[in-house]
């Protein structure tokens, strides 16, 4: 049979290189795993989560800024980080009652949770209160329905009131300048019902100039807040840490030279179209921006004003990847149609007008020489548009039926946001990686409580 393939494939894109998942990767697990479970599942590595959050923790410390930071949960369903919050003391961002009541089974105080999101619901709130979380008042009515909550239960509700950013004016989220005004005057009004603590704000992408300049805007604002008589003792920064998932270089050549003959079907994407995969300050780097921007620790320790921060992303980075295995393989002029055993939908960046670009992992089944192979891959559904990875990869081989294709650092957003049983084929399960005692031994993810 004539193997026909483009000679290189669209510019590669290797995640940075990572010991500990080689060394899975590198023994009989993953295709063992593919046997027992009948379909593509996720590997958890929640050591990494524990490393992350204590990064973040560290640089709080070395800035000499009090904090907390909270994962949120949005990021990935698994109850394995619950439990990994409940023991290190970290908080947990939620917004619906679905998470809240899963965060507080695993034994997340109520203390430690902040309940964010838009007008949430009574159920929500309710519970909210009574546990002593944190709740991110997004709007003036949502003031008022928290507050008859806080009195029917007889007990204080924790409210920051989140500031709509001025760079951001048609952002649906926080209020305005004249809504600020009217709430800081009913928290005063409302006496021991509310316990304002102090602002937040949801500021889209990853400036961190940007970020600290907001932080300090809501330094001021609990200033003002304490003339009325008002707690407002600290401030959430949200999220917005990015992740770095390749090298400069790698990244740059990627905007640089790819197009839409790198691509199924010739679809295009614009450097717009994609997460920066490169990031020069990721994660806890970025925390150490924006501490340093115009002096941000320092206003913070003069003010007495503790720092809150809810990534979800930047915790989940190296946590994870998500293994398929090979169908079929068909030959294209140029390249290779590659149909793996699940869907796109295990890749939520595929369902944005987007593709996750980190290069997957081929792992054959045999070990078996061959020549370099570009190819895309498809997911096992009826759909056109049920693409995996709509680039020509280049692959070190030919796939073959039963190889496993792995792609790494998958935790953050992508394994469970959009998840479906589409076709009735099964969900790709969660597969623990525990290491303690130097040992890795696996296990499945508790399912969520009900």
């Amino acid at each position: 049979m004539a193997v026909t393939t483009r000679a290189s494939g669209a510019p590669p894109l290797p995640a940075h290189p990572d010991a500990q998942l080689d060394a899975v990767l590198g023994s009989k697990l993953p295709h063992e795993l593919s046997y027992a479970l009948g379909g593509p599942f996720h590997l958890l590595m929640p050591d990494r989560f524990d490393t992350n959050s204590t990064a973040f923790k560290h640089e709080l410390t070395e800035a000499g800024v009090q904090g907390q930071v909270y994962y949120a949960k949005k990021a990935n369903k698994a109850a394995v980080w619950m439990d990994r919050c409940a023991v290190s003391g970290t908080g947990v961002d939620v917004a619906s009652a679905g998470e809240l009541r899963d965060a507080l089974g695993h034994g997340v105080r109520g203390e430690d949770v902040v309940v964010t999101g838009p007008a949430k619901a009574e159920g929500l709130l309710r519970v909210a209160v009574l546990h002593g979380c944190l709740i991110a008042v997004d709007a003036l009515d949502e003031l008022e329905r928290v507050i008859d909550q806080a009195q029917a239960a007889a007990r204080p509700a924790r409210v920051l009131l989140r500031r709509l950013p001025p760079a951001q004016p048609h952002s649906r989220f926080g209020l305005d300048d004249r809504e600020l005004t009217s709430a800081l005057a009913r928290c005063a009004e409302a006496g021991d019902a509310v316990v304002m603590e102090g602002f937040s704000f949801h500021l889209s992408g990853y400036d961190t100039q940007a970020r600290g300049e907001l932080a300090a805007e809501l330094i001021d604002l609990c200033l003002k807040a304490r003339v009325l008589g008002l707690r407002a003792d600290r401030i959430s920064i949200g999220g917005g840490f990015a992740v770095d998932y390749t090298a400069a270089e790698h990244w740059e050549r990627f905007l640089r030279e790819q197009g839409p003959h790198d691509y199924h079907a010739g679809k295009s994407f614009t450097a717009s179209d994609f997460y920066p995969y490169h990031s020069p300050a990721p994660g806890p780097a970025a925390l150490r921006a924006i501490l340093t921007t115009d002096g941000l620790a320092g206003r913070l320790r003069e003010a007495g004003v503790m720092l809150l921060l809810e990534p979800g992303r930047a915790l989940l980075d190296r946590a994870g990847c998500t293994v398929f295995r090979v169908q079929g393989v068909k030959d294209r002029p140029g390249y290779g149609i590659v149909t793996v055993d699940g869907s796109s939908l295990s890749l939520s960046e595929q369902w944005f007008n987007s593709e996750y670009l980190p290069d997957p992992v081929l792992l054959p089944a045999e070990a078996t020489p061959g020549e370099p192979y570009a190819a895309c891959v498809g997911g096992a559904t009826c759909l056109e548009s049920d693409m995996v990875t709509w680039r020509k990869v280049r692959f070190r081989a030919r796939p073959a039926v039963g190889d496993l294709l792995v792609y790494p650092n998958t935790a953050g957003y992508q394994m469970d946001s959009n998840e479906s049983p589409f076709h009735e084929l099964p969900l790709p399960r969660k597969v623990v990686l525990d290491t303690a005692g130097g040992t890795t031994r696996w296990r499945f993810d508790r399912p969520p409580l009900a």
